[in-house]
């Protein structure tokens, strides 16, 4: 095989489309252009926004910040276990261990609006409360970013 996998979303917030802007399907797949593959070493994150057009001829603008994080080898690299008539045993002297390897995951905004930059300081801080392992909720931090107080006319009564 070529090593290359399938995005999948795992999360994603709404969680259910909205009548007048529905989820992009296959979104995934703009997500790494090159293929989703396995590395050896963990790769600095990246960050690029493709444009997508729907049938209407409206844009989308597509926000994709890339990091990598470590996965275990779903491969043993080690004897085959199938073997009939062998026993089973530990053989301490020569230990395999599985190869360290990173996978990308990609943190998404979708929007009508161009501001590239504010996607990318948003998905940075996203990736910033991610990594670091604040226990704060996803849909919260996403609140926070897209609400705005408007004051009301008049000022403070």
């Amino acid at each position: 095989g070529s090593g290359d996998g399938q995005g999948q979303i795992l999360q994603r917030f709404p969680e259910k489309d909205w009548e007048d802007n529905p989820f992009p399907q296959g979104i995934e797949l703009f997500c790494q252009p090159s293929g989703w593959q396995l590395f050896t070493e963990r790769n600095p994150p990246t960050f690029f926004v493709a444009v997508l057009t729907d049938i209407n001829s409206e844009r989308h603008y597509c926000a994709c910040f890339t990091f990598w994080e470590a996965v275990e080898s779903a491969q043993p690299q080690s004897h085959p276990r199938n073997g009939e008539g062998e026993e089973e045993e530990e053989e301490p002297s020569s230990p395999i261990q599985p190869a360290q390897l990173f996978a990308p995951k990609s943190l998404v905004l979708v929007s009508r609006l161009d501001h590239a930059e504010v996607f990318r300081n948003s998905l940075g801080l996203i990736y910033t409360i991610y990594v670091d392992g604040l226990s704060v909720s996803l849909e919260n931090v996403i609140g926070n970013l897209l609400t705005c107080t408007i004051p009301i006319t008049g000022g403070a009564q």
